[in-house]
């Protein structure tokens, strides 16, 4: 191998993107300079300038290069660029650069390995299933996806997950889970599924940078991505201001008012974390009524009587007004009391109103990841959420298509809950397992009756 770029990642403490730039290198097994930017102003200014006016982490830079935040870090690994900037396109073996451990040498579009089982997604339903799936010897791969750990990893503090009366980190929950799956003997590799190809079995799974696998049977456990608004200034100020975490950015924006849009427990989480850094934190919600369990909205109720905290209900955002160089200024919200104020935008009870606040946090629910399976046959809903079989007994985690199985977010929009996602996980490992088995006696039937076929 060549002599390694310089590799330079800006961190902060609390910053699960931050995690994730720093697993995408290790699993490379490329080294890389960290600077930790909490509390340190001068180092944070330095961010700021060498990356262009953006205050979020992390960022990365190669040789100098402003390679970006983890979403642009995560986007150049799929597509290869990543390792050629790292000089390890061509002198590493393909596996290798992609943090896997299989065989060398495959030409686009050949088969690098079988295997008996693929799970995509490595949240918490995706580990789960590759903890039961490992217990069951069906040694499965695990394709880590675009947010490796899933949404979990964004939550500083998991007070509902059974088995830890003291509360347990999102990302210290999923790694945990990570190392139990691969001592049963789970395979976890840096990538994202770009497809799977039903028509032919065993399943066809093709990788976003070109690898390629069979399957005898797939668990989508792919999660969802956090909605954006698709408003003027959206665009041009994501990562300036406007965040769809408040656990990463929140503390680049200290002492100023905040706003969160979003009224379920995301929302309420992200408003009460944020009150350690801002002057006050606004919750924008479209309705009356949040969707949030009681204990979120009770610790937002809380914080309002202390002052920390104000609900602007029944008011939506429709612009976000600032600029790179300077960050976010200001915003523009409607409010109309019936509430759904942008669909009532000719009511002239309509109020629109510009207010001030320096950082914007969205926290507006999640889009499945479920591209990856149109054509498949695979039936989902109107949002792309899968259909499952549920029911009674058995196979409650099959989709309409044999052999592929889904669990966590991709299925459930109503309860979102790490537990459940754990419970579903296990579901499709245990329906997973005997849907292989039944492959395996049919196969071995096959094989006893052609030796028998040929003697005629």
């Amino acid at each position: 191998m060549s002599e390694q770029p310089r590799v330079e990642i800006y961190t902060k403490e609390d910053c699960p993107y931050c995690e994730k730039a720093k697993d995408l290198f290790d699993s490379k097994d490329v080294e890389y300079e960290t600077y930790n930017v909490t509390g340190d102003d001068d180092l944070f200014e330095e961010m700021v300038e060498r990356a262009d006016g953006r205050k979020t982490a992390p960022e990365v830079f190669i040789d100098d290069e402003l390679i970006g935040g983890w979403d642009d870090t995560s986007a150049l690994n799929e597509t290869g660029e990543l390792d050629e900037k790292l000089g390890i396109a061509s002198d590493a073996p393909e596996g290798h650069r992609n943090g896997g451990g299989e065989a060398a040498g495959a030409e686009d579009g050949e088969i690098l390995e079988h295997r008996k089982l693929i799970i995509a997604g490595t949240g918490i339903a995706g580990l789960t299933a590759a903890i039961y799936a490992g217990r069951s010897n069906n040694e499965p791969l695990v394709i880590e996806g675009d947010e490796p750990g899933g949404q979990l990893t964004l939550t500083t503090d998991v007070a509902n997950y059974p088995g830890f009366p003291e509360g347990i980190s999102g990302p210290e929950l999923v790694n945990n889970m990570k190392e139990q799956a691969k001592q049963f003997g789970a395979e976890l590799k840096n990538g994202i599924i770009e497809s799977v190809d039903a028509d032919t079995r065993p399943f066809r799974v093709e990788l976003t940078n070109g690898d390629v696998y069979t399957a005898d049977a797939v668990i989508a456990a792919s999660g969802a991505s956090a909605r954006t608004l698709g408003i003027p200034g959206e665009d041009e100020l994501m990562g300036y201001g406007l965040s769809t975490c408040a656990t990463c950015d929140g503390a680049f924006f200290r002492g100023e008012d905040m706003l969160v849009v979003g009224g379920g427990d995301a929302a309420m989480e992200e408003a009460t974390f944020l009150t350690k850094f801002a002057d006050t934190v606004y919750i924008a919600h479209r309705r009356d009524e949040f969707r949030a369990e009681d204990y979120w909205v009770d610790r937002v109720e809380e914080k309002v009587e202390e002052g920390e905290i104000e609900i602007m209900k029944n008011t939506e955002l429709v612009e976000v007004h600032g600029s790179q160089e300077e960050g976010v200024d200001h915003v523009t919200l409607v409010e109309n009391d019936q509430g759904h104020p942008t669909d009532r935008l000719d009511d002239p009870e309509t109020e629109e109103f510009d207010f001030d606040v320096g950082a914007v946090f969205l926290a507006i629910g999640h889009t499945p990841n479920t591209e990856y399976l149109e054509g498949t046959g695979v039936e989902m809903d109107a949002d792309g959420y899968l259909k499952t079989k549920g029911g009674d007994g058995g196979g409650q985690t099959e989709t309409h298509v044999p052999g592929i199985f889904g669990a966590g977010d991709v299925v459930d929009y109503h309860y979102q809950q790490a537990v459940t996602a754990a419970g579903m996980g296990s579901k499709a490992a245990l329906d997973a397992d005997e849907y292989l088995e039944d492959l395996e006696r049919a196969d071995s039937s096959i094989e006893e009756v052609e030796p028998a076929a040929a003697d005629d």
